[in-house]
């Protein structure tokens, strides 16, 4: 076990808890090919080389499901069961009568019994966002029919999936999952907009409730399980960064203040480290599922005059494309792939202020701030003066940055690989003491059944070599014989069994 002091250890007495919250795991985006600014698959770069730091190049919660066997599917990372399939009539095929109003959509989640469970719910755009995983290929230039060999941004592996239904006159690209996340806005023309995934095209866009007098329809796919997923804790530090402590990740409070291509954002973030920005050098320019993380929902331009993104935050105003005060759209570094011939030219990026097309003659939000779409790495905006594709998206180019860092991962959850089970920095009065590694040594089976973990490698100060045993029928982990300064602890931690199987509450700390 390794211990970690926060900060200096106060005062403690056999009657105070320990406190603990719930995690955010983000699961990882499952990029792992590098690309040039052109678009082609390169080997990824090393530090000094143009466009190093791209997606590829971190892994952090790497997306992981099991099977449950019974039509639903666990995801270990984030605590979440899934419906495995959008097949909502059963009758063995996806296509568009699967598909459902939103108003259809929340009652047939309400009403799912699966699994043995009834507690389903329709999920949120976070929840549902964190399905996507971008080894995914947009299809929005395919012009074939044959689906066989294209490759949907959801793990296919686990989770059954269809493109639209072609047959029904619907468009390839028509495969948009319904969330429980309203736009506090509208779209197009005053339409009552909710947010939805497209698992063919790899985005989030906002969708009119109804097209031309009737209910637009979705895929659906139902959750249940860990509804904290989602839910952050930001704490302004105080020197011009924010902490979420719910995903262990530092930002910026601070944007660029102006836009760059996806190269020079990327070298921009370089140029950070190097002058050691608010006293750091591990900077990086943020995966998309790490920057969708700093959406707040019930914000926006035209209703809270504002970025979509919490209020600790500062973004820069911009004047759009429309004439109207307005907010960027922010990089990340992961390379939005298409399955045309060019497939690495465009990266994604999440737009904090309103998501503009250009339709009928006129700059209209068309998706929604909160939209994720993508730009190409480089080039001119002024080549694209009526916008790209159906919705006519507004192409920007020279987008925005916010810096992100890993501060300690304070999450919870057992690595398989090494058999070593990570312990949260949790806190004694609102003090940080320690965070802690244990790895797996055995089994106990003399009074309840459990896993042992073996304690005694590299502890800053200990009476013995002891055990903790994970009581599988109680959920009571019990870390025996810790001596910290002098004082011996007993620490015991409580299996939050309305959650994912890897998340622990601290529940007493005794001498």
């Amino acid at each position: 076990m390794k211990l970690k002091p926060l900060h200096s250890l106060l005062c403690l007495s056999s009657s105070l808890l320990w406190s603990a919250h719930a995690i955010s795991a983000l699961p990882d985006t499952g990029q792992t090919q590098c690309y040039d600014t052109n678009g082609s698959a390169i080997t990824c770069p090393s530090a000094g080389q143009s466009t190093y730091g791209q997606d590829a190049q971190y892994s952090n919660h790497t997306m992981s499901y099991t099977n449950n066997n019974d039509g639903t599917i666990s995801d270990n990372v984030t605590g979440l069961m899934w419906q495995q399939t959008p097949d909502t009539n059963g009758d063995g095929s996806i296509n568009s009568s699967d598909k459902l109003s939103y108003s259809g959509a929340q009652s047939y989640c309400d009403s799912l019994t699966l699994g043995h469970y009834d507690d389903w719910w329709l999920p949120d755009i976070q929840q549902l966002y964190s399905l996507m995983n971008f080894t995914g290929q947009d299809v929005s230039s395919y012009t074939g029919t044959d689906t066989s060999g294209l490759l949907p941004f959801i793990d296919t592996s686990y989770f059954a999936f269809g493109y639209g239904d072609t047959a029904a006159g619907e468009r390839l690209i028509d495969a948009q999952y319904a969330s429980n996340t309203r736009y506090v806005s509208t779209t197009m023309q005053g339409d009552e907009t909710l947010f939805g995934v497209n698992f063919a095209d790899g985005r989030i866009k906002g969708y009119p409730i109804s097209l031309r007098g009737e209910d637009k329809t979705f895929y659906v796919a139902c959750a249940r399980g860990d509804s904290s997923y989602g839910q952050h804790q930001f704490t302004d530090n105080g020197d011009s960064s924010v902490t979420d402590s719910s995903t262990a990740l530092m930002w910026a409070q601070n944007d660029s203040g102006s836009g760059m291509d996806w190269e020079q954002a990327l070298a921009w973030v370089v140029t950070q480290n190097a002058a050691d920005y608010l006293g750091y050098n591990d900077w990086r320019l943020p995966n998309i599922k790490e920057l969708q993380s700093l959406l707040d929902y019930t914000r926006s331009p035209s209703t809270t005059d504002s970025a979509t993104i919490n209020a600790l935050f500062n973004s820069t105003a911009i004047t759009n494309e429309g004439g109207a005060s307005d907010y960027a759209f922010y990089w990340s570094n992961t390379t939005h792939i298409s399955s045309g011939p060019v497939p690495g030219a465009n990266a994604a990026y999440m737009s904090f202020g309103r998501a503009l097309g250009y339709m009928n003659g006129s700059w209209l939000d068309v998706h929604g701030a909160g939209a994720q779409r993508s730009d190409p790495k480089t080039g001119d905006a002024s080549n694209y003066p009526t916008g790209h594709g159906p919705q006519g998206d507004a192409i920007r180019i020279q987008n925005y940055v916010r810096l992100v860092r890993t501060t300690s991962d304070n999450s919870t959850f057992f690595d398989t690989s090494s058999s070593t089970l990570h312990l949260p920095a949790v806190s004694v009065s609102g003090i940080g003491v320690y965070s802690v590694t244990m790895t797996l040594s055995g089994t106990d089976t003399r009074y309840n059944p459990g896993y042992v973990f073996d304690l005694s490698a590299d502890i800053i100060a200990t009476s013995s070599t002891a055990s903790a045993t994970f009581d599988t029928q109680t959920g009571l982990l019990s870390i025996p014989s810790l001596d910290v300064s002098g004082t011996t602890y007993n620490v015991e931690m409580t299996w939050l069994t309305d959650a994912s199987s890897t998340q622990f509450a601290v529940s007493g700390l005794g001498q």
